[in-house]
């Protein structure tokens, strides 16, 4: 996950996007002392007479829960409460441990900055880094303002050298669990334990009001001392304790050394056969079982939910990976194509594992299953809905579960109704999940928050539905929790939730059994529309570049020839609309083996069209004039009003091609196919264009009787149309012609009109190409030929 706020820091100002909000701040002053001075003090490369160009970089490293997150986020408010500046922040490890790709960092802060430079949709790694560092260099020191790159949980060096700006006026603040070796001259600050006395006061803090603590200083002391004086073991520990008011100290220590803080077992024996519930393992999609299941699970949700809710989620989540989908071991070894591993995600310390067990072991069995089960939640982000749907139980109850882990310190607040699990916990719960879920069982509870998401996103689509259209009607028998109000409020809840519903489809898909293959499909399919329906085109491509991507993987694992061909045909279409076009021609290239092999001829039209449309952008236009013919040939054998429609526009396309290479009576013969197969659907504007392009050519041909002719013609039909710019450059052209003729009178009559009708569309007929009109070539899908799927 990437999260990235934009702030402009400071007395009175304004923030772009809103952080989670500050935790309480404890300690640490020497190092946040070290961290300021550290900002000014001169380099070793500076001391040597060769500065570097490269921004500053500050170290902030230490062990899960050591604060080290909460320590970088405290100096970077005070730095720019002195100085009003521009926050950037980035997260660059995904809950589990997986590197961010640079490539998605890049863009999401570009995107955040609102950045002209930002490539546009499938633009690789280097020119998205390579924008960002150019960004970042231009707007660091602008009026004065500083900048600082915020970079939480860095993996490995490379990551901050990707992003590392050439601005000596840019404050990169890194954090890490270890140092960063390959980082020219970076000022490292290693984080242990907090001070006893400082320890001693969040503790308290954590516990609440009663004076427990204060009475016995030096049990609280010891206490601290137990949780290794880290900020996030203190954090858990002080809200167990505060729930249990008649607990002592000496008692709270007592069984706080009784918890043992070696390492979760990751291995867990088989289930057995007669366990409660048990599931038939490896049988997950089985839709009786799976069914059974959710429908246990759900039952507890009838008090709050409208009738059908969780019916309709039991019944998506039992049918959300069909017996069908299944993977391909031989297709997904060839496919995969993984981020560079980074290094292993370091196991928590000692004390955090006993006091996490001390708070776990606290809770109910219910509790502690859906705490468990939040390791599930894309992002490591939840809400109360999708907790109830991953623990299969009311709104009502989840809500009250998350509020009980914020104030036990197991969750943190976004605000807004979304918590997340901290960093430092996420192995723990994984762990947790590993020893006491079976894999069948975290099957389905992924299965039933997928298949939640899947119908809120068909909700945020329905919204921007007329009135009265099916969707809406579909939208309206939605229960209350999953319906929108109005466009906006769907709108802000799919920009505030795009990280997490990004993630949960690239979590879908690379499930390597594709057993939740249908659901990602789904998910992709819902995510894909909402975009498209909340954004403007330009803006949405980057993602659903990336999610047309995510289907062609499921595609291509499960055999699906017709999904895999459009997902090609839709990429295709943004490589080429960004001048990638030798990428485009492979992909189109493939696509066309994919609709042939699914037996989809539409596909395959479209994939001929588009290859020839490709190669007309190449300059190519022998290749180009031989595709346009075979899918002109496909198109005939077919009779839909789509494809007279095509068969129309391909007519047209192979005469702009012709033209281009020189070869008049092709081209003649191409537009004149044309106009009449536009006379046919009744497309007059089109007729009329067409026809104007056959005229072009018999001017080119040296034919002007034959030329007045046809422009005669096409002015005709331009006016059944109403078009007046065509009627405007046709009776230019007709003047043209009748001077070539030697008829003088009729030559001015028609470029008197000519100029009356420019004049009516507010131009003088001067300037160059005046009354020029778009040729019929032009009409489709666009000048090349390729089709703009949805």
């Amino acid at each position: 996950m990437t999260e990235q706020v934009v702030q402009s820091a400071g007395k009175g100002a304004g923030t772009r996007a809103p952080g989670p909000p500050r935790p309480h701040f404890a300690g640490r002053e020497r190092e946040l002392r070290a961290l300021d001075e550290d900002t000014t003090r001169a380099g070793l490369h500076t001391l040597s007479g060769h500065p570097s160009p490269y921004s500053r970089v500050l170290l902030v490293a230490g062990a899960p829960g050591s604060g080290r997150t909460t320590l970088a986020e405290e100096f970077v408010h005070r730095l720019c409460a002195r100085t009003p500046g521009t926050v950037l922040r980035a997260r660059l490890t995904d809950p589990g441990g997986t590197a961010v790709p640079t490539e998605r960092t890049a863009r999401d802060l570009l995107a955040a900055l609102e950045s002209s430079r930002t490539p546009q949709a499938g633009a690789d790694e280097e020119a998205l880094s390579a924008a960002l560092r150019a960004e970042l260099a231009d707007r660091a020191g602008r009026d004065g303002r500083p900048l600082v790159l915020l970079l939480d949980d860095v993996a490995r060096s490379q990551q901050v050298l990707d992003l590392l700006p050439e601005s000596r006026d840019c404050l990169v603040v890194a954090v890490s669990s270890g140092p960063l070796t390959q980082v020219p001259d970076v000022r490292p600050c290693t984080l242990g334990g907090l001070d006893r006395a400082a320890a001693v006061s969040l503790l308290a803090r954590r516990a609440g009001s009663a004076p427990r603590l204060t009475v016995d200083p030096r049990g609280a002391e010891t206490l601290a001392e137990l949780c290794g004086d880290l900020p996030a073991a203190l954090a858990l520990v002080g809200g167990w304790f505060g729930a249990r008011p008649k607990l002592s100290v000496a008692d709270a220590v007592a069984l706080l050394r009784q918890v043992p803080d070696t390492p979760v077992p990751r291995g867990r024996p088989e289930p057995s056969a007669e366990a409660d519930g048990a599931v038939d393992a490896g049988n997950v999609t089985d839709a009786t079982d799976a069914a059974g299941t959710a429908d246990a699970a759900d039952a507890a949700d009838a008090a709050d939910a409208p009738d059908g809710e969780h019916a309709a989620d039991a019944e998506g989540a039992a049918g959300a990976a069909g017996v069908g989908d299944v993977a391909d071991p031989e297709t997904d070894a060839e496919d995969e194509h993984p981020a560079p591993p980074g290094p292993p995600a370091p196991y928590p310390p000692a004390p955090l594992v006993r006091a996490f067990r001390l708070v776990n072991g606290s809770l109910t069995g219910s509790h502690a299953r859906l705490l468990r089960l939040l390791s599930l939640a894309p992002a490591a982000s939840v809400d109360p809905l999708g907790a109830s749907a991953l623990a299969g139980c009311s709104v009502a109850a989840a809500h009250a579960a998350l509020e009980e882990f914020v104030r036990l310190g197991l969750l943190r607040t976004l605000g807004g109704s979304r918590y997340e699990v901290p960093g430092c916990l996420d192995p723990l719960l994984r762990a947790e999940l590993e020893e006491h879920e079976r894999p069948d069982e975290a099957l389905l509870a992924r299965a039933r928050l997928l298949e939640r998401t899947v119908r809120r996103l068909e909700a945020c689509r329905a919204v921007c539905e007329p009135s009265g259209s099916p969707a809406r009607k579909r939208l309206a028998g939605m229960p209350g929790a999953l319906r929108f109000a109005h466009r906006t409020e769907a709108r802000t809840w799919l920009e505030a939730r795009r990280p997490e519903l990004l993630a949960a489809a690239r979590a879908a898909v690379a499930d390597s059994e594709g057993r939740l293959d249908t659901l990602a499909r789904r998910l992709v399919s819902g995510l894909a529309r909402a975009l498209d329906a909340h954004r403007e085109p330009e803006a949405a491509a980057p993602e659903l570049y990336r999610l047309h991507e995510l289907v062609l993987d499921v595609a291509e694992r499960g055999g699906l020839h017709r999904e895999r061909a459009a997902a090609l045909l839709y990429l295709g279409d943004l490589d080429a609309g960004t001048r990638r076009l030798e990428t485009a021609r492979a992909r189109y290239r493939t696509a066309l083996d994919s609709a042939r092999a699914g037996d989809d001829p539409v596909a395959a039209g479209r994939a001929l069209e588009s290859l020839g449309g490709t190669y007309a952008e190449l300059g190519d236009w022998e290749r180009a004039a031989d595709w346009y013919g075979r899918a002109l040939a496909l198109r005939l054998t077919r009779s839909t009003p789509a494809d007279r429609e095509a068969v129309a526009r391909l007519h047209a396309r192979l005469g702009a091609v012709h033209g281009r290479a020189g070869r008049r009576s092709e081209a003649l013969r191409g537009w004149k196919a044309a106009a009449a197969a536009f006379r046919r659907l009744g497309d007059s504007a089109s007729h009329a264009r067409a026809l104007s392009e056959a005229a072009r050519v018999q001017e080119e041909a040296d034919r002007p009787q034959d030329a007045v002719r046809l422009c005669g013609q096409a002015l005709e039909a331009a006016r059944r149309a109403g078009d007046v710019r065509l009627q405007a450059a046709l009776r230019m052209r007709l003047a043209d012609g009748c001077e070539r003729l030697g008829d003088r009178r009729a030559a001015r009559s028609n470029r008197a009109a000519g100029r009356r009708l420019l004049a009516a569309l507010g131009e003088d007929g001067t300037g160059d190409g005046a009354g020029e009109a778009p040729a019929a070539g032009d009409a489709g899908p666009d000048a090349a030929g390729r089709y703009r799927s949805g």
